[in-house]
C-alpha cells in the first residue's frame, strides 16, 4: 500500500498543493527554499508525534492564512482506499486533530495504519550530540513499530515531570503520592525500556542481514539509564529519594538511557568516525528500519537531500536497496542528476514557490 492524492492546505509556504499519481519512488526537485522539505514535513504529521522538524503547530501555518493548516492523502492499494489527515483549526492553532475516513480520531491511531520513517541533513550531528537527541531518534524509531510506544513515552514524560516537581518544592512530599507517581513512572518506564531493546534487537537482525558493503555496518547497542523491570525501577526510585531531592531531578530511570553504535568492522564508536562514515552509518540504519516498518502494514521512507553528499557506488547501492525494500519512498534534490537511475521509474515533481508539478 501506499500514499496518493496527497493535499496541502496553508501549510508552510503551500497555500494548496496536491501531489497525485505517487509511485514506489517519488522525487521532489527544486531550488532551496522552494517547499521540498514542506511536503516531507507534511507526509511525516501523519504519523504519531511532533514530525520531522518537532517544530510548534502554529509555526506550520502559512503565513497569512488564519483557518490553520490541512495535510491530508488516500491510503490506496487494498480493497477500499483510507483517507488519513491532520489539521488544525485557527479557533485552536496549537490543538493537532486527526482524521481516519472523515471521523475523528488520534494521532496514534494513525501509527496503526501507515510506519514512517526519515532522514534528514539535521541528524548528521546524531551520534556526536547530547543523549536526549538519541533517545528521541530510539523512540521515533520504535513507534514506527509499534505505536502505543508513543503512549508510554508521554505517560512517562508525565509522571516524571510530577515527580520531579514535587522533589523541588520546598515542602517534603507526601510519600504516599510519590508512591503513585513511581508506580507509574515504573510501569511505563519498563515498557519504554522493553520498547527500545526490542527495537534494538530487530535493527540489528535487519542490518545483518544487508550486504556489508559499500555501506559500514553499525552496531546498536541499548544503554540503559537505570535499573530494568518494573521491581528494579519501582525500588530505585524508592531508595533515591533523598539522592534525588537533594539533586531535584529524578536521576535513574528511561530518561536517562543512550544508544550506542559503532562501526562493527572497525570496532570505533560512531562518535569518532568521519563525518562520511557517519552519514554512512545512519543510512544503513534508516534502510534497516525502513525494511523492518514495511512489515505488516504500509511503510514511508523520507529522504531530504540524501543523495547530494553519496559518491556513486554509494547512491546507486542506497537505490538498489530502497528497490528492494517495502516502503514507498521521497527524496528530495536540488536537481534531477543524481536521479538518473530511477527517474524512469519515480514519479517526478518539479517545486517551486510552494508549488509542485508534475514531470
Amino acid at each position: 500500500m501506499a500514499l496518493d492524492r496527497i493535499s496541502l492546505s496553508d501549510f508552510r509556504n503551500h497555500a494548496q498543493t496536491t501531489l497525485e499519481g505517487t509511485a514506489r519512488m517519488n522525487l521532489l526537485v527544486g531550488a532551496n527554499g522552494a517547499g521540498k522539505t514542506n511536503v516531507l514535513e507534511a507526509l511525516s504529521l501523519l504519523s504519531p508525534g511532533r514530525g520531522m522538524r518537532r517544530a510548534a503547530l502554529v509555526e506550520m501555518m502559512r503565513g497569512g492564512a488564519a483557518d490553520g493548516f490541512a495535510v491530508g492523502a488516500s491510503l490506496v492499494g487494498a480493497e477500499e482506499p483510507v483517507r488519513l489527515g491532520t489539521y488544525t483549526q485557527g479557533a485552536q492553532p496549537g490543538r493537532r486533530r486527526v482524521r481516519v475516513n472523515s471521523a475523528e480520531s488520534s494521532a496514534v491511531a494513525l501509527g496503526e495504519w501507515l510506519a514512517i520513517g526519515w532522514l534528514t541533513p539535521a541528524m548528521d550531528g546524531l551520534f556526536v550530540g547530547a543523549a536526549q537527541d538519541r533517545r528521541r531518534y530510539l523512540d521515533r524509531l520504535a513507534l514506527a513499530i509499534d505505536p502505543v510506544h508513543a503512549r508510554h513515552a508521554g505517560r512517562y514524560e508525565a509522571a516524571l515531570r510530577e515527580r520531579n516537581r514535587l522533589l523541588s518544592d520546598d515542602r517534603e512530599p507526601d510519600p504516599s503520592w510519590l508512591d503513585a507517581i513511581e508506580a507509574q513512572l515504573a510501569e511505563h518506564g519498563t515498557a519504554l525500556s522493553e520498547g527500545r531493546a526490542r527495537l534494538i534487537d530487530a535493527l540489528m537482525a535487519e542490518i545483518v542481514a544487508q550486504p556489508e558493503a559499500p555501506f559500514p555496518r553499525p552496531a546498536l547497542s541499548y544503554v540503559p539509564g537505570g535499573p530494568l523491570g518494573y521491581e528494579g525501577l519501582s525500588q530505585a526510585l524508592h531508595d533515591n529519594r533523598r539522592r534525588d531531592r537533594a539533586a531535584q531531578r529524578t536521576l535513574d530511570g528511561p530518561h536517562r538511557d543512550d544508544l550506542e553504535v559503532l562501526y562493527a568492522a572497525r570496532r570505533m564508536p560512531a562518535a569518532q568516525c568521519s563525518t562520511g562514515e557517519q552519514k554512512a552509518l545512519l543510512l544503513a540504519i534508516t534502510i534497516a528500519h525502513a525494511a523492518l516498518s514495511a512489515k505488516g502494514r504500509a511503510s514511508l521512507l523520507l529522504l531530504d537531500e540524501v543523495a547530494a553528499h553519496l559518491d556513486p557506488d554509494r547512491r546507486a547501492a542506497l537505490f538498489e536497496r530502497l528497490r528492494a525494500g517495502g516502503s514507498q519512498v521521497w527524496i528530495t534534490g536540488t536537481e534531477i542528476a543524481p536521479f538518473e537511475a530511477i527517474a524512469e521509474e519515480a514519479a517526478v515533481w518539479n517545486v517551486a514557490n510552494g508549488t509542485a508539478e508534475r514531470r
